[in-house]
């Protein structure tokens, strides 16, 4: 099997893929998927209607003080389950290759 993964690497390293934006596979499934899976679901906006309401009466760049970092946690927070899914899904792959 190593002469065809040989070839194969020799194949793509001569026609590198469009990973888009992103620099890896893993990159681009993530933004694939987020594409499809928009962050806006209901117990989010109502999380973050719940922050608004607890926000009431800041100034509007307090509040992006608050709510910016917070989008950008939930981001982060949605990526780093993303990857760890796919880490678990290859090492199933693995263990039932063994088999």
């Amino acid at each position: 099997m190593n002469p065809y993964f040989e070839k194969l690497k020799a194949a793509i390293e001569a026609n590198p893929p469009n990973l888009g934006d992103g620099n890896s596979v893993l990159t681009l499934l993530y933004e694939t998927y987020s594409e499809l899976n928009r962050l806006d679901n209901e117990a989010i906006r109502a999380g973050l209607d719940e922050l608004y309401k607890l926000m009431n009466g800041m100034p509007l760049k307090e509040m992006d003080k608050i709510i910016n970092p917070v989008c950008q946690l939930c981001r982060d927070h949605e990526h780093a389950g993303f990857v760890e899914g796919i880490k678990i899904g290859i090492q199933l792959r693995s263990e039932l290759a063994e088999d």
